[in-house]
């Protein structure tokens, strides 16, 4: 078996970069954090590049390690105490910078699914998706979004299908709620239900 080169895995993995890099966004609403994440999800992917099996789903194989390196560091900053810096104050997701990224993806993505995807998140959808709790969010992320099965995202999550399937209907009532409120609050429909 011939040891796999840095160019082919550029070749095989550099491709999904952005998409890694916007679903990372999406995790840690940051882009500082988001950047760390992916480096760190491609700095193992290479380590590990020896034991993919070739010809298999190398978009399924990052987000698990996307989506296992994230849990890892979102368990381990549960158990840290809070820092806060007062010097520096935090970015969010509504600053242009952000805003870029995903019109540049909807306007470059490879796939018709992920052009709408990303043409559909505007700033009310991610401030809803944003506003989930964690467990509820990155099932969405991975099934709504980013359009994996219901069976990659628990392999990606290491959970029963059951509970992707709970949490994605969960995520989607409270997605619906949030989006509705919304609608209502900048008069898009009436609180009785009827469009403007």
């Amino acid at each position: 078996m011939e040891t796999p080169t840095r160019e082919q895995f550029q070749q095989e993995a550099f491709p999904f970069m952005d998409e890694i890099f916007a679903s990372a966004l999406r995790f840690t609403r940051q882009r500082e954090n988001a950047e760390d994440l992916v480096s760190e999800v491609y700095s193992r992917a290479w380590k590990s590049y020896g034991q993919f099996e070739r010809g298999t789903n190398m978009r399924a194989w990052l987000y698990k390690i996307l989506t296992n390196t994230y849990i890892n560091h979102y368990r381990q900053k549960q158990r840290q105490p809070s820092i806060i810096n007062l010097d520096q104050p935090q970015g969010d997701l509504e600053s242009g910078e952000t805003t870029s990224l995903y019109d540049r993806l909807a306007d470059t993505a490879p796939r018709p699914d992920q052009v709408l995807a990303n043409r559909f998140l505007d700033r009310d959808m991610q401030k809803a998706i944003d506003a989930l709790p964690e467990e509820f969010r990155m099932v969405v992320i991975l099934c709504d979004v980013q359009s994996f099965s219901y069976q990659d995202a628990a392999d990606m999550l290491e959970i029963p299908i059951g509970t992707v399937r709970s949490r994605l209907f969960r995520g989607r009532r409270l997605l619906q709620k949030a989006l509705w409120e919304q609608a209502v609050a900048t008069g898009v429909v009436s609180a009785s239900g009827g469009q403007r």
